[in-house]
């Protein structure tokens, strides 16, 4: 390889895609959509708690009624003394949104059921506290049955919250706070911002490879460059525009959404995380896990640092299990798993677009990169859940899915034997796929007019 030549090339590929006006539309127009919808998120999540319920209730069993508080935003109306079927033909006249009927009560089972009925959907926030409502009735109904003096207040008294403070030890025993759910954003985000990057440039440099093999310009450009020359300029020429561009939009996306906080004030932004059942089965999260992260950020706003009942406060908590965060050795994983995955996926990339003439044609070629990828992004979702099981410890390992994977797995603390071997994994790796990436270059992007399939690339690979 001539170096001088793939830095011409890199030069070429960085000024020519920074100076289109897709490079600055796209570079300035994503923060401002991400900022936008993170408004419109909270606009929706606050005007949605803003609904307010009149609900009609025919109360059959007699226990359950008492425990349908009214609060701010449904109102609990006993209608029980009328027929639940009148009311239910006629919800509108009685200015009603919802009939809930409370069946007579079981005897035997010593339960009711409820049915809830209503023109439009009631959503999961008003049936889930229904629920738990007639829980406590049906419960405390149960307790009274036993018989015994204040039985309800004893199995008040008995029930505890127990919670479970953190603490790691370094080497010499000493003890440091800790919270696993920093460790959980942290995996989270480095795991995922590398499966980004990977999928969106890496496609990049394959949508490069077939405009300029379509247009028949790499014919010229191939008389006075080597192929494999250009190729590894054209990956790094557009990594460092990728980096331009993410850099850029990390910024504009902090300023923009600082900007809108401000402009919507804290009370928004606090009924937007208010309540974590709802927020956790909008995200696909457990209601603990998101309790954990909304620990995590209510404690930023601490102002000082306690031990409340002898639990070290949110603030002295999230500083002691950042301290203990290894920042090190994350930052130069992070820097080395970025390059070589990048550059692996690149190459790989690079060589399917170099054997077909369209985008359309690249989808059966694609599937052996895209399958890796997308474990990857599956394994380090379940990776804070348990970062040294075989299944994330072996991907952590896997050339194809380490640079996802082994990152999510660095804030839980990570044999250095292990890291080192995934390095030298994937480097060697990259540098095989970079070899055969090359081979199969030199050939497919100079083949026109017959659709590349995988016995071809085989054939390319052996001369």
């Amino acid at each position: 390889m001539d170096f001088r030549i793939i830095k011409t090339v890199i030069s070429r590929e960085y000024t020519t895609r920074v100076k289109k006006k897709s490079f600055l539309v796209t570079t300035f127009v994503v923060p401002i959509l991400f900022a936008a919808m993170m408004v419109v998120i909270f606009l929706i999540m606050g005007n949605t708690k803003e609904r307010k319920m009149d609900v009609a209730v025919v109360d059959q069993s007699g226990i359950v009624m008492s425990h349908l508080e009214s609060g701010d935003r449904v109102t609990y109306t006993d209608y029980s003394s009328e027929v639940p079927d009148s009311i239910k033909a006629h919800l509108k006249d009685y200015g009603k949104d919802a009939l809930v009927v409370v069946s007579p009560l079981d005897s035997v089972k010593k339960t009711v059921s409820v049915q809830a009925y209503s023109k439009d959907p009631l959503g999961v926030e008003f049936t889930g506290g229904l629920s738990r409502k007639v829980d406590d009735a049906v419960e405390e109904y149960r307790i009274a049955q036993y018989g015994i003096d204040n039985l309800p207040q004893i199995m008040e008294d008995v029930k505890s919250n127990v919670k479970v403070s953190e603490y790691t030890l370094d080497e010499s025993g000493k003890e440091n706070v800790s919270e696993s759910g920093i460790y959980m954003i942290i995996s989270m985000l480095l795991g995922i911002i590398i499966w980004m990057f990977i999928m969106m440039f890496g496609g990049q440099v394959m949508s490069s490879v077939i405009e300029e093999k379509s247009s028949r310009v790499v014919e010229v450009l191939i008389s006075s460059v080597k192929a494999v020359d250009l190729m590894f300029g054209k990956i790094i020429g557009i990594a460092l525009v990728a980096l331009t561009q993410f850099l850029l939009w990390i910024v504009l996306t902090v300023i923009l959404t600082s900007a809108a906080s401000m402009f919507m004030g804290k009370d928004m932004l606090k009924s937007f995380s208010g309540d974590p059942q709802m927020m956790a089965q909008t995200v696909g999260m457990t209601p603990d896990q998101m309790e954990a992260i909304g620990g995590v950020v209510a404690a930023t706003d601490t102002t000082a640092a306690e031990v409340i009942d002898g639990q070290p406060d949110g603030l002295q908590t999230v500083m002691s299990t950042l301290s203990n965060i290894p920042w090190t050795k994350l930052i130069i994983s992070f820097l080395i798993f970025f390059i070589l995955g990048y550059l692996l996926y690149a190459s790989l990339y690079a060589a399917i677009g170099s054997a077909v003439e369209s985008v359309e044609d690249t989808q059966q070629l694609q599937m052996p990169i895209t399958i890796p990828l997308m474990i990857a992004y599956l394994v380090i979702l379940m990776a804070f859940q348990n970062p040294d099981s075989p299944v994330v410890v072996w991907t952590s390992m896997i050339p194809f899915t380490s640079p996802i994977v082994m990152l999510a797995r660095i804030p839980y603390g990570v044999p250095m034997w292990q890291l080192v071997l995934s390095i030298a994994l994937l480097f060697f790796t990259f540098v095989g796929c970079a070899w055969l990436s090359a081979k199969i270059y030199k050939v497919g992007i100079l083949m026109f007019g017959k659709k590349s399939t995988f016995k071809d690339l085989w054939k390319w690979l052996k001369q």
